[in-house]
C-alpha cells in the first residue's frame, strides 16, 4: 500500500454520505472481520453517514457481526468498498454495480482489478491487517480503533494466519496483533468461539480423518451430497474442516472437495509447493499456499488431483 492510495480512499470516504462494504462469497473470519471492523471505524469517524455491510449470513460466524438487509435504492449514489475479494464474480452481492464508485481493498494476488481504485498488498497476512494499516496510516489510531474494531480485526488476522501458524505471519503481523490485544477484548473467548464445533461437526471431523487419502504426497477427500446428508451438515460448514488432516506426515499439499450442487468447490492447501496457479487453471485463485478452485465433474476433480501431484513431485 502507498500513502497516496490511502489518501484517495479517505477522501472518497469523506465525500460520500452512504458507504456500503462488501466481501466475498462463503466468507471466512478475515472477510467478515475486515468488513465489520471497517464499518465500525467509519461510523466512529462519521456518525452521520450511513455505513452498511452486506452479504449472505453465515451461522457459525454470526458472533463476529450481523449483515444489513438493504433494498436496491440504497445502493444508488453510494460508495462501494469491496474487501478481501480477488475477482468480481466472487463478490457476495452483485448490486455493487449500482453504486457510484467501487474501491477494492485486498491482499490476494491481483487477478481482477475491478475497482476505480485498487488497493492491493500481497505482503499483508490478511485484509484485516490492511485495514489496521490504513486506519493508522491515515492518522486514525487510538481514536477510531476502539475495542469493537480491534475485536473484529484481531479475529480476522487470527483466521487468515491459522492462529499465527501459517507462513504469512510476519513480524509486522505480530506487532499489529499485539497492538489490538492492548484493547479490552477477550481474545481467548473469540478464538474458542471460532474453533467451536457441535456434536455432528465433531462426528463429521472423525469421518474426514478416517477417510481422507494420501497419495504421492497429496492428501485429498471428496465430500459428496450423500455424506453431507448423512451428517446433516451444510457444504459451508463442511468446508471449515479443510485443515482436519493438515498434520499428516509426508503430505506436501491437500485438496478438500465439497459438492455444492452447481459445482464441486475444491479448497487447496500447501506446505510449500505453489498452488495458486493450479487454482487459477480450475476457475479459482488465491494465495501461493492457500487457494480455492471450482470443478464441474468428478472426472475434472480427478484431473485436478493429477495436476496437483505433478506440482508436488516436480
Amino acid at each position: 500500500m502507498n500513502k497516496q492510495q490511502i489518501d484517495i480512499l479517505i477522501n472518497e470516504i469523506n465525500s460520500f454520505d452512504t458507504i456500503i462494504i462488501f466481501r466475498h462469497v462463503r466468507p471466512d473470519p478475515d472477510a467478515l472481520g475486515s468488513q465489520i471492523g471497517l464499518q465500525h471505524a467509519i461510523k466512529k469517524m462519521h456518525p452521520n453517514k450511513s455505513v452498511y455491510v452486506v452479504g449472505t449470513t453465515i451461522d457459525n460466524l454470526k458472533f463476529i457481526g450481523e449483515m444489513d438487509q438493504l433494498t436496491d435504492d440504497k445502493f444508488k449514489g453510494a460508495l462501494a468498498l469491496i474487501l478481501d475479494t480477488a475477482n468480481a464474480p466472487r463478490i457476495d452481492d452483485e448490486r455493487y454495480s449500482l453504486c457510484d464508485k467501487v474501491i477494492k481493498i485486498d491482499h490476494h494476488p491481483p487477478v481482477d482489478q475491478y475497482g476505480t481504485l485498487n488497493i492491493v498488498d500481497t505482503d499483508a497476512s490478511s485484509t484485516s491487517e490492511m485495514i489496521y494499516e490504513i486506519l493508522t496510516s491515515a492518522g486514525y489510531g487510538m481514536d477510531y480503533i476502539d475495542a469493537l474494531v480491534a475485536r473484529c480485526l484481531f479475529i480476522g488476522i487470527v483466521g487468515d494466519t491459522g492462529r499465527f501458524l501459517f507462513s504469512n505471519t510476519s513480524p509486522r503481523t505480530m506487532e499489529i496483533a499485539a497492538s489490538l490485544l492492548a484493547y479490552d477484548i477477550d481474545h481467548t473467548a473469540m478464538i474458542n468461539k471460532m474453533q467451536e464445533r457441535d456434536t455432528k461437526g465433531m462426528q463429521f471431523q472423525g469421518f474426514v480423518l478416517q477417510n481422507f487419502k494420501l497419495e504421492d504426497g497429496v492428501g485429498h477427500i471428496f465430500i459428496t451430497k450423500e455424506i453431507l446428508q448423512q451428517f446433516d451438515i451444510s457444504a459451508s460448514d463442511a468446508s471449515l474442516f479443510v485443515n482436519a488432516f493438515a498434520d499428516a506426515k509426508d503430505m506436501s499439499a491437500w485438496a478438500f472437495a465439497v459438492d455444492e450442487d452447481k459445482e464441486i468447490r475444491v479448497r487447496l492447501r500447501s506446505k510449500g509447493p505453489v498452488i495458486n496457479e493450479l487454482a487459477a487453471k480450475y476457475n479459482g485463485g488465491g494465495h501461493p499456499l492457500a487457494s480455492g478452485a471450482s470443478v464441474y465433474s468428478v472426472a475434472e476433480l480427478k484431473q485436478l488431483l493429477i495436476d496437483l501431484k505433478k506440482i508436488v513431485n516436480e
